[in-house]
Formats: structure tokens, C-alpha cells, sequence
């Protein structure tokens, strides 16, 4: 019983961190850290010590590979783009990816970045904006892909 209250407490915690981290992409185009780790922290928590789509190796494994996918299309986007202030992808992105690849691992990860990019290409091409905030959409993604792992894999 106890096990189960802590367990939701940390869902409604990781939403609140949802919340405001896709709020403040959208608005500002930032993403703070202050809602970014404690994030992190439940998402460890949460495929450590309770029944997840992924066990903790696998988790740290995404992350790994979320983080180092996208700080290798940063830094290529960086190279080849000439308004060096305006680059794609941010610090905020990275660790975002490097967040949703330990809540999801490496399936789960790639399924989300799909989702994201589909839903992202959709809304940047009806808005007609350049830069378009990423949180909200791999947040969609992320869950998408969760609900994916659960009933079809």
C-alpha cells in the first residue's frame, strides 16, 4: 500500500516537472533545469525500484544514447550553421533526450524521437515558424511510445 502512494507521488511529481519544462520551452524557449533534474531523479527512482518498461541498465543505456545522439546533432548543426547564437538544438535539448532515454531506455527512446519529430514537423509546418519548442512534442512522443512498449511489444 505504502509502496504503491510513493509510487504515484513520484508520477504526479515527473508531471508537475513535465509541466513546467514544456511551458517554459514553449514560451521561452528554454528549458530549466530546476524541473530537468528532479525529472532525472525520478526516473531513476522509478526503473530501480519499481516494475517499469525498462530495468535500470537499459535505462542508463538510453540515456547514454540519448545524450550522445543529440550532442552529435548539436554539434553538427553547430559546424554548418553560420548564426552561431541560433543553433537548432540547445544544452537544454541534450539533457532532455539523455532524461526521456532513462525514463524509456533505447526502444522506448527511439520510438519517442519518431513521435517527436512527426508532431514537431506537423506543427512547425502549420505555424510556420523556424524554431520550434521540442519538449512539448517529445513529452507526446515519450508517452506515445510508453503506451507503444506497453500493449504491443
Amino acid at each position: 500500500m505504502i509502496f504503491d502512494i510513493f509510487f504515484i507521488l513520484l508520477l504526479v511529481g515527473a508531471m508537475f516537472c513535465v509541466w513546467h519544462i514544456s511551458v517554459a520551452d514553449f514560451r521561452r524557449r528554454i528549458i530549466p533545469d530546476a524541473y530537468l533534474f528532479p525529472l532525472m531523479l525520478i526516473g531513476l527512482v522509478i526503473t530501480h525500484f519499481f516494475p517499469w518498461i525498462c530495468n535500470t541498465a537499459e535505462s542508463v543505456a538510453g540515456a547514454v544514447l540519448g545524450y550522445a545522439l543529440a550532442a552529435i546533432v548539436g554539434i553538427i548543426f553547430e559546424r554548418i550553421s553560420k548564426d552561431k547564437i541560433n543553433t537548432p538544438i540547445g544544452m537544454g535539448d541534450i539533457k532532455l533526450l539523455a532524461v526521456a532515454g532513462l525514463w524509456l531506455g533505447t526502444t522506448g527512446l527511439s520510438i519517442a524521437l519518431i513521435f517527436a519529430c512527426i508532431f514537431g514537423i506537423i506543427w512547425g509546418r502549420a505555424k510556420k515558424q523556424k524554431f520550434i519548442p521540442f519538449a512539448p512534442f517529445l513529452f507526446m512522443g515519450g508517452f506515445l511510445s510508453f503506451i507503444t512498449i506497453l500493449f504491443l511489444l
